[in-house]
């Protein structure tokens, strides 16, 4: 669902380079987008409105194309028996409804009735740092700012931020009109609506599905969402405290043996994870491993993955896999 979309092409994409065995695709979007052809596995296929009877037959869906599309159709997919895996935030917070990410809560995946969740794309990819290291020094709190590729809003984002570069390199006049600023050689501190509270949503997505994916309901974290003029692969700064006194051995060897992650920290020779290195990758990188100076048992470090994978289309995938093995 949303297969014309940037996330949509992902999931496509990801599909065949992992070999997942389709018998039958559907690609499945709004009535404006229907009757285009889209090829995959050596095939056309036809693209068909996404209407409650277009789910009759399937195994699983992936929606890929906002909060009201899967509100309306998620439970009409379900009631003829098609699981869906849902990337918008409609469905997250609901207690019967899993969200997972399949390296750290597989096992939520069993209490599903019909419809799982998959988080927010900067939840993924710091939850890919802070698992490990909470499984080995048991996390208590932490601090995050977010450094947020425009990709995660969009194709328009995208080429707003091309068009607005071109622009000022040529000395003709900047406008905007995907972001409330300009986006290029700048930074935005805003990303999604502002909460009563001043935070954003996307800042208390970080909070309250973190608690919910570690199954850690007082986990205290504080987080700043920032826009920055990349293209692809979303960052993050954040300052952890730990139950245990933290063993920068230990964090690296923690991490390097997860699943989902690696480590890229060597700072004298220059090494460390960035969006470029970690644009169209599955693991996300670790590194700038340092012990907090403010925290007790505290540690310092930086991520970075690809939001587009690991924050949404991969981690779709990926359940897919664990709910339907090849």
């Amino acid at each position: 669902m949303g297969v014309t979309g940037a996330v949509g092409q992902e999931i496509l994409s990801l599909l065949a380079k992992r070999n997942y065995p389709v018998a039958e695709l559907r690609p499945l979007a709004s009535a404006r987008s229907a009757g285009k052809k889209i090829f995959f596995g050596g095939k056309e296929w036809t693209v068909v409105e996404a209407k409650p009877e277009a789910f009759d037959g399937l195994d699983f869906a992936i929606f890929s194309a906002g909060g009201s599309i899967s509100l309306a159709l998620a439970p009409e997919a379900a009631k003829r028996g098609c699981v869906v895996i849902d990337n918008s935030s409609a469905f997250r917070m609901d207690d019967t409804v899993p969200l997972v990410v399949p390296e750290i809560n597989a096992h939520a995946l069993k209490a599903h009735r019909g419809i799982v969740a998959n988080p927010n794309c900067s939840t993924a990819i710091a939850l890919m740092a802070l698992y490990p290291l909470h499984k080995a020094f048991g996390l208590r709190r932490f601090f995050a700012a977010t450094y947020q590729a425009v990709s995660g809003t969009g194709a328009a984002a995208m080429q707003e931020l091309d068009t607005q570069a071109r622009d000022w390199a040529a000395g003709r006049p900047v406008t905007h009109q995907v972001y409330p600023h300009q986006i290029a050689f700048n930074l935005i501190p805003h990303v999604d609506s502002f909460l009563d509270s001043g935070y954003t949503k996307e800042e208390m997505k970080m909070v309250n599905e973190g608690r919910k994916i570690l199954e850690l309901p007082g986990l205290l974290a504080s987080t700043t969402c920032v826009r920055v003029p990349v293209f692809r692969a979303h960052s993050i700064a954040i300052n952890a405290e730990f139950e245990k006194p933290v063993d920068i051995a230990a964090a690296r060897a923690a991490i390097g043996a997860f699943s989902g992650a690696e480590v890229c920290d060597d700072p004298a020779n220059k090494v460390y994870p960035m969006p470029l290195d970690y644009s169209g990758k599955e693991k996300c990188g670790v590194g700038r491993l340092r012990k907090d100076t403010a925290f007790e048992n505290g540690l310092s470090f930086w991520v970075s993955g690809d939001q587009l994978w690991k924050g949404a289309a991969l981690n779709a995938i990926q359940i897919a896999e664990t709910l339907f093995p090849a």
